[in-house]
């Protein structure tokens, strides 16, 4: 099941000023790399857990139903389906009300009776959900335990930045990162 990004989180779990306090820069020359640092990490961490940390939109792509009418997104934690279509053999889209599925928000699942839910006309790509997932709007939603492991790595990267050693510790996470992190990790079959 494709998803991607349709909207972005509207900031980032660590501010530049936080970020350059925990950093203890006091010049403004790498508000920049920092920035990007900081962006960096956060989808590093995104990637790793498979946890959004700032609220955000994604768009889940599947071509038929689930037989059970149970879909489990592969990014969470899930907060809303917030819109569904399914597409006809002539590519027009037809809206579905989300109202009809079961937002499970504990389990991370979508669900709603196969029954109910009309066939896509297209078999590849046929239909379209777009849920929003995340920890939260602030960064005060993000575990302390992620917010930690970003403010780790965005050290650990700006330490580092230009460095290429080969064989050593310089290019691979910090094990206390990946301790940090691996608790909140979702894990698929």
């Amino acid at each position: 099941m494709p998803a991607y990004l349709v909207t972005a989180p509207a900031a980032e779990p660590l501010s530049l000023t936080e970020a350059k306090s925990f950093l203890r820069v006091e010049h403004g020359d790498d508000d920049a790399i920092i920035t990007s640092l900081v962006s960096a990490a956060r989808n590093h961490v995104e990637a790793l857990t498979r946890c959004a940390q700032i609220t955000q939109t994604w768009r889940l792509v599947l071509d038929r139903w689930p037989d059970g009418g149970r879909i489990a997104p592969r990014i969470g934690p899930l907060r809303a389906l917030t819109a569904v279509r399914v597409f006809s053999a002539e590519n027009e889209a037809s809206t579905i009300d989300p109202e009809i599925f079961v937002v499970d928000t504990a389990a991370g699942v979508l669900a709603a009776p196969a029954w109910t839910l009309p066939v896509p006309g297209r078999s590849v790509a046929g239909i379209e959900l777009d849920i929003e997932v995340g920890f939260g709007a602030s960064a005060s939603d993000v575990p302390q335990t992620l917010l930690q492991a970003i403010r780790m790595l965005v050290a650990h990267w700006y330490d580092n930045r230009g460095l290429i050693a080969i064989g050593s510790s310089v290019a691979m996470m910090p094990a206390s990162v990946n301790a940090m992190i691996s608790s909140h990790r979702v894990l698929s079959l």
